[in-house]
């Protein structure tokens, strides 16, 4: 049959061989899949492992990279979302009713709080929030159906008695969804922790940040190992249309081989940061799982046997030292950022006033403006001396 050339461009006859073996897999770009012949497309189903029917259920380069996070995190099943933050929201959206009673840590990442409570203001979710120092601050009630955890917590780094929380939640038959963001899967196996080995039912993952390590990605990771609570995220996952780009994926891909090392550098670098800023005298506390003053330290030393603690440290400066005086050190550091996020090659900065922040008391916190430091991949003695010419010229002040 004679094509026209406006066909043949549309519809070449010629293509060369699809399949050869490379280092870094082939990257599929879809949004229309074409189905082989009738019996393909009759005999799919939405919950199949591997749906290749339209490019918001998956390609073979989206699900190569949830197949490698649900390793990674030692799950079965594994759903991307475009960012941290929308995988949250799926796992609330999905899981929580008019009534429901879900729970976060005082120390929650903060878009997960706005998220539940802007919930609580269009359906009526009730939100409680916990101590997560104070196990005892969890009272579930009858229609508890949700617990977020946090380990390490946002900012202010305390580490949980994760094995408590997850007994209590077992006891009422709560849900229990982590933030494993800081720990990445490396730190310790969100599915497989403690001498009984205990498991959350939900793992989430800021692909963003270790995963990504460029600092120029947005993803998000779901990882479960109940099949039934995997399909009832993936439904709301495909009625929502969440979806992936297949160059971002394929870019976390060819980043996860360097992951570990990368993890480890970044707590390389922190633990040399944090033995310099002790020697300083405008800090009243430095914050950090691996410190043996730091508040849940013996439940990170338990659970995070490997010792790795990731590459954020947070620092509060004594009350002589104002919010003015906290811009100009920021403002003053050369390798050091003012950003947010971490995990990334280059180190960041960001300042908090925990009064604002906090719905519990904090006397395991010292007053004083804090400082988080995202450290990078920049070599330790430099970081440091970019530390030490700031601090100085506070003092010079």
């Amino acid at each position: 049959m004679q094509k026209h050339k406006q066909t043949q461009l549309s519809q070449p006859e010629r293509q060369a061989p699809q399949y050869i073996s490379t280092v870094q897999a082939p990257l599929y770009r879809a949004s229309t899949i074409i189905f082989p012949n009738c019996k393909s497309f009759t005999d799919r189903h939405w919950s199949d492992a591997y749906d290749y029917s339209y490019g918001t259920h998956g390609t073979p380069t989206t699900y190569s990279l949830a197949d490698q996070i649900a390793t990674i995190e030692g799950a079965d099943h594994c759903l991307l979302a475009p960012s941290g933050l929308s995988a949250i929201h799926l796992i609330n959206s999905a899981l929580l009713n008019t009534g429901d009673e879900v729970w976060i840590p005082d120390n929650v990442y903060g878009p997960t709080h706005d998220d539940v409570m802007e919930l609580q203001k269009k359906y009526a979710i009730n939100v409680k929030v916990y101590d997560p120092t104070q196990v005892e601050t969890i009272q579930f009630g009858e229609q508890a159906k949700l617990i977020w955890i946090e380990a390490a917590g946002s900012v202010t780094l305390e580490f949980p008695d994760l094995i408590a929380i997850m007994q209590k939640a077992q006891q009422h038959q709560v849900l229990t969804a982590l933030d494993n963001t800081w720990g990445a899967g490396l730190a310790f196996c969100a599915f497989d922790f403690g001498t009984e080995h205990y498991a959350v039912d939900i793992s989430v993952h800021a692909l963003t940040k270790y995963p990504s390590g460029g600092g120029d990605i947005l993803m998000g990771s779901i990882c479960t190992k109940n099949r039934a609570l995997h399909l009832n995220l993936l439904r709301t996952h495909a009625l929502q249309g969440i979806a992936i780009s297949g160059d971002d994926a394929a870019q976390i891909n060819r980043s996860l081989p360097s992951m570990v090392i990368r993890y480890q550098q970044h707590q390389n670098n922190t633990l040399k940061i944090i033995d310099f800023l002790k020697t300083r005298t405008e800090f009243a506390q430095i914050l950090h799982p691996s410190l043996p003053v730091h508040t849940g330290h013996q439940y990170w030393k338990n659970i995070c046997s490997s010792g790795l603690g990731a590459g954020l440290v947070s620092a509060i400066f004594h009350t002589n030292f104002d919010l003015q005086a906290i811009q100009k050190f920021c403002d003053q550091l050369q390798y050091f950022h003012l950003g947010f996020s971490w995990g990334g090659p280059t180190s960041l900065i960001m300042y908090y006033d925990l009064s604002k922040m906090r719905h519990y008391r904090t006397p395991h916190l010292s007053s004083g403006w804090l400082v988080r430091f995202c450290i990078g991949l920049e070599q330790a003695e430099d970081l440091i001396a970019d530390l030490e010419q700031a601090l100085d010229t506070l003092q010079h002040s």
